[in-house]
């Protein structure tokens, strides 16, 4: 069954295309029933007893899987998110390219990340999470034009980057620990004298795995990728992707740094700038997707924040746990209903501006409530879902408190409670130009929109919103008892009594946050955040261009400063400067020597005559049965020394030549004239001159030939001396490590 969650998706994905070929009706219908089917064996891993599979061999070390209470519950998320998605996405994907490949790699990244939540130890999670890396890539490029190419490239540099730095870290477990087991860290680690290295090895773990969860200041990619992503592929991207990311920093936190307060106030920190981080870029924002994307940053900052709590809280970190938890699984479901309600209205008016789609929603309750819902939920309102995993998180920074003191503890709980009213701010904006405010020109035009999505997508929609509410509402059934089914994973120490998450104090929190967002709405959204232009309010996006940290740091040192530093360097030890002289000059030294050295000189008569001189000996020596065969290695072992001693430095001379003092490049006029192009053009202009159709010497078609050549050869070089090229080969050969791995090991 374990293995089942793994390839069938896989299998089931890479048989659509055909179906597709033939039928994209019955490519759809494969697609929802490998979903459904999918969903089903989650539901039935989720009744069953843990259980745990080996695939020895597989990739060399083997793929490890297991179940527990944790995973069998993401398992059954995954599977539920995937198949909404996947109902939208018949309607929203109706009139797109490139649908068979979306098909494929939605089934074929739904495999991998299953594998990645089921992974029992760090190799088989990495495998997984390199190929949901490379698959998932597609989504963001789906519809090709520049604005997602550029995405997409970057969200591959950071996957690239990202799970490399991560295979170095899990080099550095193997080399220090023995294993990468995850059971097995905590012992390990604890045994381990070397705490220096073991922190280099997670800090390059957390690199790769934070990276994928939006972490900053690995988080670029995400307010790139989502606005230019399809929907669908958004929602998956933004609640479930994500989260493959969060489960390997759980891993490093719960098990090889467990309750080591070191690292639990790193997660903290970074996840406190995460979370406040993502809340500023979304409230400035004025394009729907990228505010979602940017919520989505600032959401797992919350998640962070309370995966730090839990080291530092050691034995008494219940309720950061569960509020870790439960906001991963609240996080999914927001993140579902929120980007498929931005599909709906991008399926209706291709524009995601929130100038250029407000007023759309109005009277549009199918799409109002679904939204409504989610906007509550991830705001913290009472009675919704995220209400109650907030809840815990606040009040284990409280915890926190009272077991360290106040100060910057402090500090972090009104950064927690600032960056839930940002929150509310964000969402309360969206929601006003959506469902509230009017277009100035096309208001008419969008209240004649009956029909915005068919039945599936209504369905999908608001069976996923509906349980926000239902969440909420039954709070100390429900979602206590999934944090209690899930919490093994988490290493927790029991809960010493139950939530109230109705009394004053745990009610006062959700109350402060949202009064904060009414006041930054109001008092900064519709002054600072908007303009009058021709008699209309409009948003405007004041965020300053320059704070892109993408633009202003990792492009310029991969792209100028790593490459002004190395270029000169480079070209201290290149031709024509140094070393080319100095290799020359030693080239010809070695040259004369080994001529002096060489056969017919010193070595070689010398080497000769004490092979003679071996013969003779063993000739004197006879058939001696002791001294023979000694005379006999004796003349072997001189005949080898000769021949070595003659050849030696004509061997050094040639790798020399090889190496350090190899022949200089040749001049591109040299290579272009030696060319199988240029030889057939002189021999057409031969042809030419006897038919007397060009005179001798003109050697047109030669010149034709040379000078395409170095066309040629200039056009290449600007292609392969870019970055983009270097990190394209890096992929393919990352890809093809990969493939020798899972295939021909």
């Amino acid at each position: 069954m374990l293995y089942g969650l793994i390839f069938f998706p896989m299998a089931a994905g890479l048989l659509l295309p055909l179906i597709g070929s033939r039928s994209l009706r019955a490519r759809n219908a494969a697609m929802a029933a490998a979903c459904l089917i999918n969903l089903a064996f989650s539901g039935i891993v989720l009744l069953r007893p843990d259980a745990s599979a080996r695939l020895a061999g597989f990739a060399g070390l083997g793929i490890a899987l297991e179940t527990d209470g944790f995973r069998k519950v993401y398992l059954l998320v995954i599977a539920f998110v995937w198949l909404m998605t996947t109902l939208f996405g018949l309607e929203y994907f109706s009139h797109y390219r490139h649908t068979n490949r979306y098909c494929c790699l939605n089934l074929v990244t739904l495999g991998a990340l299953n594998g990645v939540f089921l992974a029992s130890d760090l190799f088989t999670a990495l495998i997984f999470f390199e190929i949901m890396s490379f698959t998932s890539y597609t989504w963001v490029l789906h519809e090709e034009t520049p604005d997602a190419l550029k995405a997409a490239n970057t969200y591959l540099a950071v996957a690239v980057i990202g799970g490399l730095v991560a295979l170095m870290g899990l080099f550095l477990l193997q080399h220090h620990l023995g294993t990468t087991e995850i059971a097995k860290l905590y012992e390990a680690a604890a045994a381990s004298q070397n705490r220096a290295a073991l922190y280099v090895a997670g800090g390059c773990v957390l690199f790769g795995f934070g990276a994928k969860a939006g972490m900053f200041p690995l988080h670029i990619w995400l307010p790139k990728a989502h606005p230019v992503a399809p929907a669908p592929a958004s929602a998956l991207l933004s609640g479930l992707l994500t989260k493959s990311g969060v489960f390997g920093v759980l891993v490093l936190s719960c098990e090889l740094f467990r309750s080591d307060p070191a690292w639990g106030t790193a997660i903290l920190l970074l996840g406190a700038v995460t979370m406040l981080l993502g809340a500023l870029l979304a409230l400035f924002s004025v394009d729907l997707k990228r505010t979602l994307a940017c919520s989505s940053v600032s959401q797992i900052g919350f998640i962070l924040v309370g995966v730090g709590l839990m080291d530092l809280l050691g034995a008494e970190n219940a309720l950061a746990a569960r509020g870790t938890l439960l906001h991963m699984l609240n996080h999914s479901l927001f993140k579902l209903v929120l980007f498929l309600s931005a599909g709906a209205v991008y399926m209706n008016l291709h524009a995601l501006d929130l100038n250029g789609i407000r007023g759309f929603g109005r009277k549009k309750p199918l799409l109002l409530i679904p939204f409504l819902f989610a906007a509550l939920g991830i705001g913290g309102f009472p009675l919704f879902s995220g209400y109650v995993s907030k809840t815990l998180l606040h009040e284990a920074i409280v915890e926190a408190i009272g077991m360290y003191g106040a100060g910057l503890l402090s500090a972090l709980e009104w950064v927690f409670l600032f960056s839930g009213g940002v929150t509310v701010a964000y969402m309360t904006k969206l929601f006003v130009a959506l469902f509230l405010e009017k277009h100035p020109t096309r208001q008419a035009e969008f209240d004649g929109k009956k029909r915005y999505m068919n039945g599936l997508s209504a369905f999908a929609l608001c069976a996923s919103a509906l349980l926000i509410p239902l969440l909420g509402m039954s709070a100390s059934r429900s979602m206590d008892a999934i944090a209690e089914f899930g919490i093994g994973f988490f290493r927790s120490g029991p809960l010493e009594h139950a939530v109230r998450y109705f009394t004053w104090e745990n009610l006062k929190g959700g109350l402060i946050s949202i009064a904060i967002g009414v006041a930054l709405y109001f008092g900064f959204v519709r002054t600072v955040l908007m303009r009058r232009e021709n008699g209309v309010r409009v948003y405007v996006n004041r965020w300053p261009k320059w704070l892109d940290l993408e633009e202003l740091l990792y492009r310029p040192l991969l792209l100028r400063w790593l490459p002004g530093i190395l270029y000169p360097i480079a070209r201290l030890f290149g031709e024509n400067r140094v070393l080319t002289p100095l290799s020359e000059r030693i080239l010809r030294a070695s040259g004369a020597a080994a001529a002096m050295f060489g056969e017919n000189r010193v070595l070689t008569p010398l080497s000769e005559r004490i092979l003679r001189a071996s013969g003779d000996a063993a000739a004197m020596f006879g058939e001696n049965r002791v001294l023979g065969p000694l005379w006999d290695g004796t003349k072997r072992f001189f005949g080898v020394l000769a021949h070595a001693f003659s050849d030696s430095l004509d061997a050094l001379v040639l790798l020399l030549r090889k190496t350090a003092y190899r022949d200089l490049t040749p001049e591109p006029e040299d290579e272009v004239r030696s060319s199988p192009s240029y030889r057939l053009g002189k021999q057409l202009d031969r042809i030419a001159v006897n038919r007397g159709a060009e005179k001798a010497g003109e050697n047109r078609y030669a010149r034709e030939a040379y000078e395409k050549r170095r066309e040629i050869r200039i056009k290449s070089r600007r292609i392969t001396g870019n970055m983009s090229f270097a990190l394209l080969m890096l992929v393919i050969a990352v890809s093809a490590v990969f493939v020798y791995v899972l295939l021909l090991r």
